[in-house]
């Protein structure tokens, strides 16, 4: 078995109080969260909602499952129930949906905007202007059982650590906007979700809340 203990320890080591840790699960087996969750990890994130529903039943209840992938709208009334956070919202669309489920089982769920910064084509999110003329429509102020926790990216997947020093610092700034024009009075608008296995570090230094990390503590993937 990979060394989950180890590797979880170790990043738990390199984070700062206030940062907290989404712990990428999406195509391991059971045993490598229930190794995480013997050294406390609550909270692991999942894109695929059936293999979610089959993890959800079989591990402790007290885990908190994020959704990290893109979510089509159909896929949200299966998750709805029990779902903690979504963490990939693109559209208003999705986010009505989202309501709409939340209702049907007297839940509020949270939900962070997605950003579109790299200039990758194989990254889905709202550009900095789309986030904000959505949040300037203000449809979603009608929405009473979905709430806006804050804003998510990925950087480019290169080298330049300059390149994605910028992008999470776009994100960050774009984050100041959003809290001081939509958001000044509600706090539960605190997270910026950056930072994954390659660059978690300087996601941190850029103002990153959480940091969503696999390969680092699972090891490759098993498909």
């Amino acid at each position: 078995m990979y060394d989950v203990k180890g590797n979880l320890r170790q990043v738990l080591a390199d984070l700062p109080e206030g940062v907290r840790l989404v712990a990428i699960s999406k195509y391991h087996p059971n045993e490598y969260i229930e190794a995480a969750y013997q050294e406390g990890q609550r909270i692991f994130g999942e894109s695929h909602e059936q293999e979610l529903r089959l993890k959800v039943e079989s591990l402790p209840k007290d885990i908190r499952w994020h959704f990290i992938g893109h979510l089509q709208t159909n896929k949200v009334k299966y998750i709805a129930p029990y779902i903690t956070m979504i963490e990939a919202v693109d559209s208003l669309k999705l986010l009505k949906e989202i309501d709409k489920q939340a209702a049907k089982c007297g839940r509020v769920i949270d939900v962070l905007l997605e950003l579109h910064i790299a200039e990758e084509e194989t990254k889905y999110g709202l550009t900095p202007v789309a986030c904000i003329q959505l949040l300037e429509d203000g449809e979603w102020r009608a929405l009473q059982h979905v709430r806006i926790c804050g804003l998510m990216m990925m950087a480019s997947n290169v080298d330049d650590e300059q390149q994605i020093r910028s992008e999470f610092r776009v994100a960050k700034q774009l984050f100041d906007e959003c809290k001081e024009r939509f958001f000044s009075d509600e706090p539960s608008f605190c997270e910026r979700s950056w930072g994954m296995s390659h660059d978690y570090k300087i996601a941190v230094e850029e103002g990153s809340t959480m940091v969503r990390i696999g390969t680092t503590i699972f090891g490759p993937r098993v498909y």
